[in-house]
């Protein structure tokens, strides 16, 4: 009984249509069509996020911008010869911001962006069903900053990250197979009716879990330096918080009364408990570096590494005792990792700019803990993109991101087939063998205003 729930909790995945792990890359219309640099650029409200201390050179009052994504996103996964995919709804991460001049060399702002959150939807009866249905995570970061420019050449910048987010997650929790085995035992010994239905590929019960974390606070904090006038570098640091559900919801349900009637009495109890889990936000380190060659065109290349080792594990502890036979102490294993990022800009006219970039994002999953809930992989990311001025003060900002995974073969997800222990040669311990793709389109939309 104890792996019923192998991978049952949704708070570690699902960013995979942005960025590798569970973390969003695409937050910026503008710097997405960059392949979304910015470390060591100069972007007024957006370096809050980027980092801090770009605001500090801000040349307005008041700087006031907003981005909108939509991740459209599909992953497929192919078991015996046949490929499945994922039915995703499109996610829509954002951000939006307002920066303003304190003094010359002193700025302050405050920022709202998503900085973990998609969607992934296997459907409730895929052959993998058991290891993952479908999920929904969504967190928000609220950041209030101030940037100092200590000199004319470099200028600090900090700000106070405000996280909290929620999930949404189902999974099988019989293996049909398991379930129909069950089935033809009762009729046999006839405790069933001759004839009751088999489930085939139908999934007879299903669980959902959800929960709203607790507020979590860390630290964005930065530097930047020109060089001289053509060159400038930067380095950004996002410090580590941890997401804690200490109450979520768990709601069994079944696909009919025969599955309920057999099932009931084993994982019932999970309905009357509620459950506890965390998740780390991994620190992140930025390096970044950009270059004027003439005045209209800007190249700007970022090295982020991001601390994913701190997503050794996933502890699911229900709260209530009766329940506690279900509790999970799931490996993860994740490893540090890279992304590595070099867009240009282009300045066409004075009204019109055209941008393109290019992101290699390395995967940080353990092969041997796979699971369909994060089908992490190395990615390839092209952009482009194009800012448009109808009046000096306004900046219409269009991109559009893809993403292709470079796939993954022949990975064992493992999971807990408790029905199937129970019978006659039955085992605890499945394994579902599976080849992984994923790919996804990112178009995104921003509005600037400066005066």
């Amino acid at each position: 009984m104890k792996k019923i729930l192998t991978g049952l909790i949704g708070l570690c995945i699902s960013g995979y249509a942005m960025g590798e792990g569970y973390q969003v890359n695409t937050l910026s219309a503008k710097q997405g069509g960059m392949g979304h640099t910015g470390v060591a650029q100069k972007l007024g409200a957006e370096s809050m996020y980027f980092n801090p201390a770009g605001m500090a050179f801000m040349d307005k009052t008041l700087d006031i911008s907003g981005s909108v994504n939509g991740v459209m996103a599909t992953g497929k996964a192919k078991m015996d010869g046949k490929w499945y995919e994922t039915d995703n709804d499109v996610s829509t991460p954002m951000m939006i911001g307002a920066a303003f001049s304190i003094y010359d060399n002193l700025k302050a702002g405050i920022n709202i962006y998503t900085p973990y959150g998609s969607n992934i939807n296997w459907t409730n009866s895929w052959p993998g069903a058991i290891l993952n249905q479908s999920v929904k995570l969504s967190t928000f970061t609220i950041q209030p900053s101030l940037a100092w420019r200590i000199t004319p050449k470099l200028s600090v910048g900090a700000g106070l990250m405000i996280s909290w987010g929620s999930v949404d997650l189902n999974k099988g929790l019989v293996n049909p197979a398991s379930m129909d085995a069950m089935i033809q035992g009762l009729i046999a010994l006839g405790q069933l009716p001759a004839g009751t239905p088999l489930f085939g590929s139908t999934m007879p019960a299903s669980i959902n879990l959800t929960g709203t974390a607790n507020v979590a606070c860390g630290i964005n904090v930065g530097a930047m330096y020109d060089i001289n006038e053509q060159w400038t570098v930067g380095a950004n640091f996002r410090s580590k918080m941890t997401m804690k559900v200490k109450a979520g919801d768990a709601k069994v349900s079944y696909a009919n009364d025969v599955a309920s009637g057999i099932l009931e009495s084993q994982v019932g109890i999970i309905n009357s408990s509620d459950f506890t889990a965390e998740m780390p936000m991994p620190a992140v380190v930025t390096f970044g570096v950009s270059y004027k060659p003439m005045s209209n065109l800007l190249i700007a290349f970022d090295a982020q590494y991001t601390g994913w080792k701190a997503y050794d594990k996933l502890d699911i502890e229900f709260l209530d005792e009766n329940a506690a036979k279900f509790n999970q102490n799931l490996v993860k294993d994740y490893k540090d990792a890279w992304a590595f990022r070099v867009g240009a800009q282009y300045g066409l006219t004075k009204r019109f700019d055209i941008r393109a970039g290019f992101i290699v994002d390395l995967s940080p999953v353990n092969d041997n803990y796979y699971n369909p809930e994060t089908p992490g992989m190395t990615k390839l990311e092209p952009s482009v993109g194009f800012s448009f001025r109808p009046i000096p003060n306004l900046s219409i900002d269009l991109s559009a991101l893809y993403v292709a995974g470079l796939g993954v073969n022949d990975v064992k997800c493992s999971y807990a087939d408790f029905i199937g222990a129970q019978l006659p040669g039955g085992s605890a311990e499945k394994t579902i063998t599976a080849d992984y793709k994923v790919h996804a389109f990112v178009p995104s939309i921003g509005v600037s205003y400066s005066f």
